[in-house]
């Protein structure tokens, strides 16, 4: 049973590690995209972080918090909570007020601050584990 809950927290920094990537990806690519491929334009205003941060936000906390109950890294959780707060600046006040350069410097900050915290939960998990 140990051993299969183990698994399942890896899965937890695996999947939104690979989210917050994904976001990163999305954030960076889409200029790219639209600017070689004007008939695509007609889709740069469409936003979607707000939809994905429904997904991050618990899986990232319920994650990051199973992490901390192992390795009891508090730096850890406040990178996490630092990515966390700049993608949801980012989604919400910095879309709608500041426009959408402000949206995507919070939301690869945020991306590129929360990919690190998974990266670094799960690898001193993973260490804590091997030493059991």
């Amino acid at each position: 049973m140990h051993q299969n809950s183990l698994n399942s927290n890896e899965w937890l920094d695996g999947t939104a590690g690979a989210l917050s990537v994904l976001c990163l990806v999305h954030c960076l690519a889409l200029p790219f995209f639209v600017a070689g491929l004007p008939f695509l334009s007609q889709f740069s205003e469409g936003h979607l972080h707000a939809q994905v941060l429904v997904i991050v936000l618990p899986l990232s906390i319920f994650a990051l918090g199973i992490g901390f109950r192992r390795h009891r890294d508090m730096r850890i959780v406040a990178g996490g909570a630092l990515g966390l707060l700049l993608l949801v600046t980012g989604a919400t006040v910095a879309h709608t007020t500041w426009g959408l350069t402000a949206d995507r410097l919070f939301t690869i900050s945020g991306s590129l601050a929360l990919a690190t915290s998974h990266f670094f939960n799960s690898y001193r998990r993973k260490l804590i584990n091997s030493a059991l």
